[in-house]
């Protein structure tokens, strides 16, 4: 049992539970799954920017109840690298502590509900539908892993900012006829340090992409994508044959 936790962790996440509950629970559900899952959940609600407290000696399963979230993983000397962003809806695996060190940092003021991976899979075996909905879940985060470490090795400074804005539009982009407009919560430093990039190289891929009238961008956050399939083009995603 944790002592000691600070003031924005709470026990009984009753509040939160029903988005949780109406993603990830089908009403054929046992009705013991719920308040199980319950009693070895509780409920962080960091403030933007802050660090959001996850028990770093076991694995935690993550809910992002509201806002949005960035997956840090730190070396030796402080070192650190942003592994992946997430938003409301997600489900996140963090490790416990080992060869790095996992933090969840807030994009925004957030919420999310944490248990331990060992209960939660436990808890879980009794109810395979929902087990099969959170493995579709790693799953995906999986193939998001993969095809950033693909990006990070093979591609050009504007394909990986291309494959950022295309995985973007898919994940929190709102579309409105042949355009997608997204609100991005993570600053330029945090997707810079994300493809593995200088500000300064995504400051001038960025204007490359206006230039050739692919984006629009307003303030520290908007970004139109102008020309989403043209763009994705860009990105060098692998296409079959037709």
């Amino acid at each position: 049992m944790m002592h000691g936790l600070p003031a924005t962790v709470e026990t009984h996440p009753r509040a939160v539970f029903g988005p949780f509950a109406q993603a990830f629970l089908p009403s054929d559900t046992p009705d013991d799954i719920l308040p199980e899952l319950m009693a070895i959940g509780h409920l962080v609600s960091p403030k933007r920017g802050s660090r959001a407290y996850i028990d770093p000696g076991v694995d935690q399963m993550v809910y992002v109840s509201r806002g949005a979230t960035k997956l840090v993983a730190t070396a030796s000397e402080g070192r650190e690298q942003i592994v992946a962003f997430h938003f409301a809806g997600d489900l996140i695996s963090v490790p416990a502590n080992a060869q790095h060190s996992y933090s969840l940092r807030a994009l925004v003021d957030s919420q999310l509900l944490t248990f331990p991976t060992r209960e939660f899979i436990a808890c879980l075996e009794r109810a395979p539908g929902v087990l099969r909905q959170v493995l579709d879940r790693v799953m995906i985060a999986l193939h998001r892993s993969r095809d950033k470490a693909v990006g990070l090795g093979r591609k050009s400074a504007e394909e990986r900012l291309a494959s950022f804005f295309v995985a973007m539009a898919e994940r929190i982009g709102r579309t409105e006829g042949k355009v997608c407009s997204l609100d991005l919560p993570m600053s330029r430093r945090d997707i810079a340090d994300a493809l593995g990039l200088t500000i300064e190289t995504v400051s001038r891929q960025l204007g490359r992409l206006r230039e050739l009238g692919l984006i629009e961008t307003s303030g520290r956050s908007g970004v139109c994508l102008l020309q989403p399939l043209a763009l994705e083009a860009r990105a060098a995603h692998y296409r079959l044959a037709g």
